[in-house]
This record gives structure tokens, C-alpha cells and sequence, in this order.
């Protein structure tokens, strides 16, 4: 088990939903943090509501130099959990091209901006801890989420060529894929979300993940199963039950 006593980490997206219940998790745990996201009014008020040591420090995941600046006005820091991210529901027959860019720009730059702020100083002094979340969509594609899912998928291979260039470091990489979380993103959706789980319980799992897990965790345990398995089914089939 994971002593987080005299830990230090970087939350970036944890105003609400599965950062903030995971900010509260660690912050009793005994983690000190520094929470990032665009609202520095929510980050604020998290951070004073934390029974451990936590700074709000606002950042744009979009701006490179609002993170590496960040990252410079912070200090020593063990680790970073990306968890910024946008989302709306629509595919090719209702597409945004706004909103479609939007995510790109968020979920995948957003986490390419971040590591750009923190892994070389990581590899530098040999020492770092990387959590970046992606999503049981990115396995594969999925109607009505082009955008999203590419997103994602952009995220996840960037955690597991990161984890592949630092295996055997003092860098760790992990990788999240969580399903439904009830957020204020899922709301937007109108149609029924198997096994949803509510942010205190996915914060849990992901603790225990962060704590001593492998590289990678998909969950709900059974729903990221399927999603796995269908990695491997041919085409045709897959896109008959899927799509």
C-alpha cells in the first residue's frame, strides 16, 4: 500500500466530477495538491474544503504557457493525474465542427500540452508518477462519438508509448479508461448508460489503481471487459453489434 503522506500531486481537471472526488480521496489520504482546471472560483472553494494542504492554481489546457508556467510556480511535485476534458454526444449525422475541435483540443492536446510541461523533468531526475485518463470508448469506434472517441484514443496511445519509453525508470506511467461517470458531461446524454457509477466510487477505484495497480485499468470491471473484447472481433461483426 501506498504511503501518500508527504506526497505531493498535481490535479489538472479537478473542479468537479471524478477530479473532485478524487482530490478528496487523496487530500485524506494525506496527499498535499495543487488543483488545476478554468475555474478558479470552484478550485478555490475545493481547496479550502480539503481537510489536507491543497492550492488552487488555474490553468488552460490549451495554452502550453499556462501550464509550463504553472508547472514552474508550483515547485516539486511527485506526480500529475490528467482529468480535463470536454465532451459532447454527436457523430458524422449531426456534426459540430466547433465543438468536434473543441474536444481535440481539450481531451488529446490538452494532455500532449501537460506532458509536454512535466515528463521531461520527470526523465531528467528519474522520478515521476503519470496518470492520464482516457475512456472505455476508446477502444474502438463507436456511432455518435466520433470526436470524443478519437480523442480518447489520441490519449491512450500517448500513455502507452509513454509507459513503453520509461518501463524499467524511476518514471511510472497508468493509464485510466473509466465508462459512465454521473457528471455534469454524461447529463448531455439521452440515452441509458450502462453501469454508471457515481464519481466517489470511481475515485476509489482509482486511488486503489494509482496506489498499486499496472499500467492500465478499464472499469467498471465487467463493462471495460466487453470493451476489450471487442477489440478483437472482426469488422463485420463487430460494427453489426456495435453500430
Amino acid at each position: 500500500m501506498m504511503d501518500w503522506t508527504g506526497k505531493r500531486y498535481w490535479l489538472v481537471g479537478a473542479s468537479d466530477g471524478l477530479g473532485e472526488a478524487l482530490a478528496r480521496r487523496l487530500s485524506a489520504a494525506g496527499c498535499a495538491l495543487v488543483l488545476s482546471a478554468r475555474s478558479g472560483d470552484k478550485l478555490h472553494s475545493l481547496a479550502r474544503s480539503l481537510p489536507g494542504k491543497a492550492e488552487a492554481l488555474p490553468v488552460d489546457v490549451t495554452d502550453p504557457g499556462s501550464l509550463q508556467a504553472a508547472y514552474r510556480d508550483m515547485g516539486e511535485i511527485d506526480g500529475v493525474v490528467q482529468l480535463a476534458g470536454v465532451y459532447w454526444p454527436f457523430g458524422a449525422k449531426d456534426w459540430d465542427a466547433t465543438q468536434a475541435t473543441t474536444m481535440a483540443e481539450v481531451n488529446f492536446v490538452g494532455a500532449m500540452n501537460l506532458m509536454g510541461a512535466v515528463i521531461p523533468h520527470f526523465v531528467q531526475r528519474d522520478r515521476g508518477h503519470i496518470v492520464l485518463t482516457g475512456s472505455l470508448t476508446g477502444y474502438r469506434g463507436l456511432p455518435r462519438s466520433a470526436p470524443y472517441t478519437a480523442s480518447k484514443a489520441g490519449v491512450m496511445a500517448l500513455a502507452e508509448s509513454l509507459h513503453a519509453d520509461t518501463r524499467g525508470s524511476g518514471v511510472r506511467v497508468q493509464l485510466l479508461n473509466p465508462g459512465f461517470i454521473r457528471t455534469r458531461l454524461t447529463d448531455k446524454n439521452d440515452f441509458r448508460m450502462p453501469f454508471i457509477m457515481e464519481p466517489e466510487k470511481a475515485a476509489d477505484i482509482v486511488l486503489k489503481h494509482m496506489e498499486k495497480g499496472g499500467f492500465q485499468r478499464a472499469f467498471p470491471h465487467g463493462f471495460g471487459l466487453l470493451f476489450r473484447a471487442a477489440q478483437f472481433l472482426p469488422d463485420a461483426l463487430y460494427y453489426r453489434l456495435f453500430a
